[in-house]
């Protein structure tokens, strides 16, 4: 393609009318004119055309079921095709600063050549390189709308526009190119957008293991390649030790947190497929590793060599007499051969349940340790024998990345309720009689009550267990992590959350199963504190941990190292935007000074989602906008929904990504400013605010009793519920409040709807009560945004929430309310979407939100007339919906709401 031209819309134009092409194929010429009418209403809408709205609202109203379907279908399709070319975009962006030379931000080499300029002499980095430890953790939130099916198609486009990209084709490759593209958009067109059933974990665990085989494996080395690169550049002559420093953990298949799904057997299952999967890998490695490593006998090898290849000929003597036929004097390809054999041996006994096969067999590998210690055998005799730029190429890689993934390929961290682990406790120790209602003892009581219990000797649970099948399978939850170790080692699972944690007996309740079946010692338990209300009182829980004696043993075990869990979803939908930001930001100082006063080493996990609204916007600035203090080389972070596929469907973008974490861990940890360091007018200004923002938030969600009939009625939130998307249920609870919902649909709902509360909603109210017309404040709001890292972060935030946001499609939505509940609630939200718009703009002095960044600013602004269809269409087909008595006619429109969903949420880049 021609590099002179703007190549993004050259590509979206390209793609745009392939995908014309094929609706005309698929659908006739009627449809695609229909679709371009559509699309010249809402684009001259948007200039400000008053009759284009009329003469669009009169389209939409009228479009049979089909029609809809086909002009939601158009866009959907054509927002797909628009977020590949973005994606190639950035990517070509990223290849040209690295061709010309231009040093690239936020990088692993920025971070190590902005360590030594801030004076960093080589122990200080080999110790903060020692300390690092960075874990993104996929989830299976249910905020993914497209189909594997789907995911797989958009990567296999992806593939060949960075083809006809980065390599010269001539004309009939060029033709063929094109051909494969149109082929690809026509098989998108002729599969279904939306699941026809509800995914299983299993089928979660599979998505999941979509970017560890395609994307993840293979990025580990070139982490790795990279730090070594810049340590020898910037620092020569000096040694640097590298473990690995960026892992990947799970929840797919250990998070059953109200997802009654997640079953003992299916955590087995899940924890089984990723052995087998990370074997496969391996296998494929060792595969690739016969063609380089063909060195002769005459060059020499160990003795440790030669003695392993006659121990595995004794395992197995049919294989070596064929081995050593078939490379005779090459003794680096019969042990391949050897590792080869015992691999699938291994992946074999993969597929065996554990109950069934306790013991690896001889043929087996018993431990990933055994399979490195061959590597690194041969990688040893290489060394020694003028092998050594073999030794540290491809077979270092592979080394890298069974030190990285082992044979648990991710670390599988399990979630449970607090509530199943008091109750459990609490049947167990009735069966005993020490109590008789273990509910009705206060918090200082059962930490007494539990503290003796981890004192005492005795087996807490019979081999046999016969209590009900909740504690039971509470019980058989940690014995199947006893398994997991024995089978996959301790990083196989190393971590247990307890969610809605409120008081340091929901952590004690834990530690003391944990210690009943022998898996305390290897295994960090996770307070997770969720509400605003339980994160102000997180750094108490934590001190009274701290001062129990039987618990600090049990850091001493774990090497005095402390995970905490913090939620961004539910503090958020709890008490609001600024509140919940600013009571996170506040928790974190409290962790670090309680941490710090008893020795003890944190590691924030932070649970963030993909939208503002869960905590979501760029990972490495949230990551330096943290408290000083609280990031020490180590940090994990959920990787939520759509958010997955962004940054890890494309190797590209997923090294980028990568790459920005590590150089934002690595800096921050490098902070000089101490906890307390922050103005003091600062924090005081901040706790006003955040106090202000949350009785807005409250008075609107919490207590107004119109907000739940309009939720309901102005929102997708039903049709949402249906969307096949996860595997969990949208509510922990039966019922209609809010309280009930979970954080993601709550805010997907807003999301659709275009208003985006969760993202802004009590910052103007805020921000205008407190400052006024007191301009020493405002400049000191201003101050505050260019000084702070945390409350800049926070406001660009919002400014770009407020952005995406649309009030008059958000009217629309409204429209659908009966007309006292509207009143109710709707000109609130818009009336303190104003003032949230007016109050950023005076802080940043911008002119327009989103001034600051420009290419997002245009991005919006130029997906809007596409995205707009979709809402007119959603809102039409949920009025019919909701005024229908026919089942069949309710199927058809629900079918087609969904559909206006994903392209709905295509069109955003956000679900929930």
């Amino acid at each position: 393609m021609d590099n002179s031209q703007d190549l993004i819309s050259q590509q979206i134009h390209l793609l745009g009318n392939m995908l014309g092409e094929v609706l005309i194929e698929q659908e006739g010429q009627p449809l695609f004119d229909r679709v371009e009418e559509v699309r010249a209403l809402t684009k001259a809408m948007r200039l400000g055309d008053e009759s284009a709205e009329a003469s669009l609202q009169q389209i939409v109203e009228s479009l049979s079921l089909s029609e809809a379907y086909g002009v939601v279908k158009a866009f959907a399709s054509y927002f797909q095709l628009v977020n590949l070319a973005e994606e190639q975009a950035r990517v070509r962006a990223l290849r040209s600063r690295a061709q010309s030379g231009e040093p690239l931000n936020e990088t692993i080499t920025a971070a190590v050549t902005e360590l030594s300029r801030r004076g960093l002499a080589a122990d200080q980095l080999q110790a903060l390189i020692d300390r690092l430890a960075i874990m993104p953790v996929i989830t299976a939130h249910p905020t993914e709308a497209k189909r594997r099916t789907i995911m797989v198609k958009l990567g296999r486009l992806a593939a060949k526009l960075h083809e006809i990209d980065t390599v010269t084709l001539t004309p009939d490759e060029w033709a063929d190119a094109i051909d494969l593209i149109t082929e690809e958009i026509a098989s998108l067109w002729q599969t279904e957008e939306t699941r026809t059933r509800q995914p299983t974990v299993l089928d979660e665990v599979r998505n999941n293991l979509y970017y560890l085989e395609h994307t993840l494996f293979e990025l580990a080395p070139r982490l790795h390649v990279e730090l070594h690169r810049a340590l020898a550049a910037i620092y020569p002559g000096d040694a640097f030790q590298v473990a690995p420093f960026v892992r990947i953990g799970s929840w797919v298949g250990g998070d059953r947190d109200g997802n009654p799904f997640v079953s003992i057997a299916v955590t087995e299952e899940t924890l089984r497929t990723q052995k087998a999967l990370a074997l496969r890998l391996y296998r494929a490695a060792i595969d690739r590793m016969y063609g380089v490593l063909s060195s002769s006998e005459r060059f020499g090898v160990s003795d440790g060599l030669r003695a392993s290849l006659a121990a595995d000929a004794m395992r197995f003597p049919a294989e070596a007499v064929r081995f050593e036929q078939r490379y005779p004097g090459q003794l680096y390809r019969q042990k391949m051969a050897f590792i080869y054999q015992k691999l699938l041996a291994t992946e074999e006994g993969a597929a065996r349940p554990w109950r069934a096969d306790r013991l690896s067999r001889p043929t087996e590998y018993g431990s990933a340790g055994e399979f490195l210690d061959d590597l690194r055998l041969m990688q040893s005799s290489l060394a020694q024998h003028r092998g050594a730029r073999m030794a540290r190429g491809r077979l270092q890689r592979l080394i890298t990345q069974v030190e990285t993934f082992g044979f648990h390929l991710a670390t599988l961290d399990i979630r449970q309720h607090s509530e199943r682990h008091a109750s459990a406790v609490a049947e167990l120790l009735g069966r005993y009689g020490l109590v008789a209602t273990y509910s009705d003892l206060s918090e200082h009581q059962r930490h007494d009550l539990l503290t003796a219990e981890l004192y005492n000797p005795r087996p807490l649970t019979p081999a046999r267990l016969d209590f009900s099948p909740e504690t039971n399978e509470t019980i058989e939850l940690f014995r199947l992590i006893r398994r997991a170790h024995e089978r996959l080692g301790p990083r196989a699972i190393d971590s247990y959350i307890i969610s809605m944690t409120a008081g340091a007996s929901d952590v004690l309740a834990v530690l003391l199963m944990a210690q009943d079946t022998g898996v305390a010692d290897q295994l960090d338990i996770v307070p997770l504190f969720e509400t605003v209300r339980d994160l102000e009182n997180a750094g108490r829980v934590m001190e009274a941990l701290f001062t129990n004696p039987v618990y600090a043993a049990h850091l001493l075990a774990r090497g005095g190292r402390q995970q905490v869990m913090i939620g961004y979803s539910d503090s958020n939908k709890d008490g609001g935007f600024l509140a919940a930001n600013w009571a996170l930001h506040r928790t974190q100082r409290a962790l670090v000074e309680v941490c710090d006063r008893h020795g003890v080493w944190l590691t924030l996990f932070h649970g963030r989602g993909g939208t503002i609204g869960r905590g979501g916007g760029p990972t490495n600035e949230a990551i330096l906008a943290q408290p000083a203090g609280s990031v020490r080389g180590s940090v994990k972070i959920t990787e939520q929904g759509e958010v997955v596929a962004d940054r890890f469907a494309n190797p590209h973008i997923a090294y980028r990504y990568l790459g920005q974490l590590c150089n934002a861990v690595m800096l921050a940890s490098h902070q000089s400013d101490g906890v307390g360091s922050t103005p003091r007018a600062w924090m005081s200004a901040m706790n006003e605010l955040a106090g202000l923002a949350e009785q807005m938030y409250r008075e609107l969600v919490h207590g107004n009793p119109a907000l739940v009939a309009y939720f309901h009625a102005a929102t997708p939130i039903a049709e949402i519920s249906q969307l096949n998307i996860g595997s969990r249920p949208a509510r922990r609870k039966a019922g209609q409040q809010i309280r009930d919902l979970r954080a993601i649909p709550w805010v997907f709902a807003w999301t659709q709807t275009r208003v985006n509360l969760p993202g802004w909603f009590g910052l103007g109210t805020a921000l205008e009560t407190w400052a006024s017309d007191d301009s020493g404040r405002w400049a000191l709001l201003a101050e505050m945004y260019r000084d702070w890292a945390f409350f800049r972060t926070t406001v660009d935030n919002a400014q770009m929430s407020l952005r995406k946001a649309d009030m008059h499609i958000a009217q629309l939505y409204a429209s659908l309310a009966d007309e006292k509940v509207r009143e109710e609630v709707f000109p609130r939200i818009s009336a303190e979407y104003a003032r949230a718009e007016q109050s950023v703009l005076r802080i940043t002095g911008l002119g327009e939100l989103l001034d600051n960044e420009q290419w997002l600013q245009k991005a919006i602004r130029l997906r809007n007339p596409y995205v707009d269809p979709m809402n007119y269409i959603q809102v039409a087909l949920l009025r019919r919906l909701r005024h229908t008595d026919d089942p069949d006619e309710a199927e058809a429109l629900r079918s087609v709401i969904l559909l206006s969903v994903n392209g709905i949420a295509a069109g955003l880049r956000n679900t929930g």
